[in-house]
């Protein structure tokens, strides 16, 4: 593809200062090549600007003048370059229609312009909404309804009445709608619970590759629209989650929970069953939360506890071993002292 920068500016709505160019991709500072567009979104790499060979780079008004050969300046440059991307992104996928290789159920009713690739599956009485596309290997069970555009890539899998909204992509090998983790103990072992409730999905919702979401017990699991889930997370039976959250990979989140909207929780974190996590609420890397959140917290560690606290701990920790030490020394001296009182005094 091949676009001029002016043509750029327009469409993204940028101001353009410096010669006109026609530009092929975009690329990082560094890398970027005299065909392509780069951008500066943190300031502590400014100093690529003087030696980057980009055609034109996406900055702020503070940085316009120090763009060697073009300026695209923007008012949030990290935004208008993944606006740029998207125009130069190839889409995955090179059929259209109906594959004669799928299994389309004759109660299955699909929308306009659906694309379904050779050996997905589309069970009973689904609905799919205009533009979707299946890959191959996906899986839609009886009763899922999915909106417009919606895309499910290789190998994915939405079990019986998943529903998802508009726009949702769903990466390949992710699972919706598996059985949640119910077994009641018995005397003769662990007895299953039927889990009969569903996976409801709203609009933009992205789910990340081998990722699972449990169906619900009774109601509905419930992922709100504009949230996005990254690789390997795990969400359990009846989590309620608010809009525009941001999940990282290798989340767990156990059965009813509740996630407010514009939650972030970074890598690994671990969330026990039964709480509520309130909106904006921050949790970093590898966090373990038994209790509930307040509303626009920020924490980190395990247990979870305040963003202040956490970092202080994390300074003091390379000191542990030698305060260790010298708590061990000082109780000695201690005790040898309350020895010595007890036999009559300091003198004894």
């Amino acid at each position: 593809m091949e676009l001029t920068l002016s043509a750029l500016a327009e469409n993204l709505g940028l101001t353009l200062r410096g010669d006109d160019a026609v530009i092929r991709g975009l690329n990082t500072l560094e890398a970027a090549g005299d065909d392509e567009v780069s951008f500066l979104a943190n300031p502590r790499y400014a100093d690529l600007l003087a030696t980057t060979r980009a055609a034109a780079v996406i900055v702020d008004e503070a940085h316009a003048d120090r763009a060697p050969r073009a300026a695209l300046v923007s008012a949030s440059p990290y935004l208008d370059f993944a606006r740029a991307v998207q125009l130069f992104a190839k889409p995955q996928g090179c059929l259209s229609g109906i594959s004669e290789l799928a299994y389309v159920h004759p109660e299955a009713r699909l929308g306009e312009g659906c694309t379904v690739y050779p050996f997905a599956f589309i069970g009973a009485r689904a609905v799919l909404g205009k533009g979707a596309q299946v890959f191959p290997g996906a899986y839609v069970g009886e009763d899922c309804r999915l909106g417009e555009a919606c895309i499910l890539y290789p190998n994915c899998t939405l079990m019986a009445a998943t529903v998802l909204g508009d726009r949702c992509i769903v990466h390949a090998g992710a699972v919706l709608g598996s059985d949640g983790f119910g077994f009641a103990p018995t005397p003769v072992g662990l007895q299953k619970i039927p889990q009969i409730g569903i996976v409801r999905v709203g609009d933009d919702v992205e789910v990340g590759a081998n990722t699972a979401v449990d169906r619900a017990v009774l109601q509905a699991t419930a992922i709100g629209s504009g949230t996005k889930i990254d690789n390997l997370v795990q969400i359990g039976h009846n989590v309620e989650m608010g809009a525009n959250c941001l999940i990282v990979s290798q989340v767990g989140i156990s059965g009813s929970t509740k996630v407010g909207d514009r939650v972030t929780m970074a890598g690994q974190v671990g969330v026990a069953g039964h709480l509520t996590i309130g909106d904006g609420a921050t949790l970093g890397p590898k966090s373990g939360v038994p209790k509930d959140v307040p509303a626009g917290a920020t924490m980190g560690g395990i247990p979870a506890v305040d963003k202040s606290t956490y970092m202080r701990t994390l300074a003091l920790m390379p000191s542990f071993p030698d305060m260790a030490r010298r708590l061990k020394k000082l109780e000695k001296e201690l005790a040898a002292l309350t020895a010595r009182l007890d036999q009559g005094g300091p003198d004894a």
